[in-house]
């Protein structure tokens, strides 16, 4: 899968070990908008998907997660790689953790009918829902985020997402 970019603080000089947390996400694209997971407890949008569980594959977690999370039921046969974003950096919670990340992006179509969101407690508590927003929207959106328990990367990796598929001319 094609590197899309790098999101290297630099900043992990004194950690003594590393966590590993890959993630898959689905673009979804339709009538010129995109299908986001909108957080109504802190307003921002990130891409349907999430964690790769041990001994799972990528493509399967992406599936999994985006019926998780947005109840879009993805069609595998659609499932086409988009890009790959590397990141790495010191962990937000312990100075000592080097926190590594590979998040996996596949564009795939999906079912027509929306099935219901399976949420975890966490995911409960961002108020999740389902969103098709214009690509643009989103970014400036991302980019403003106000106050969360969040490393603000999160946000600018989706931002700087979207702005690639635009200049790439999927909208």
């Amino acid at each position: 899968m094609r590197l899309l970019f790098e999101i290297d603080l630099q900043d992990y000089s004194e950690c003594t070990h590393t966590h590993v947390r890959n993630s898959a996400r689905s673009i979804v694209i339709k009538d010129g908008k995109i299908a986001m997971v909108h957080s109504g407890k802190y307003d921002y949008y990130k891409f349907p998907g999430g964690g790769i569980e041990e001994g799972e594959d990528p493509i399967e977690a992406m599936i999994r997660e985006t019926r998780e999370e947005s109840g879009m039921v993805v069609l595998p046969e659609t499932v086409k790689e988009y890009g790959m974003v590397h990141r790495i950096q010191r962990s937000d919670k312990d100075k000592t953790e080097c926190f590594v990340q590979d998040n996996y992006y596949y564009i795939c179509d999906v079912e027509d009918k929306i099935a219901s969101q399976d949420l975890d407690a966490y995911e409960s508590k961002e108020d999740y829902s389902l969103e098709y927003v214009d690509p643009e929207t989103a970014i400036q959106k991302n980019r403003s985020v106000g106050e969360t328990p969040y490393n603000n990367m999160m946000f600018e990796r989706e931002a700087r997402v979207l702005e690639m598929l635009m200049a790439e001319g999927f909208f």
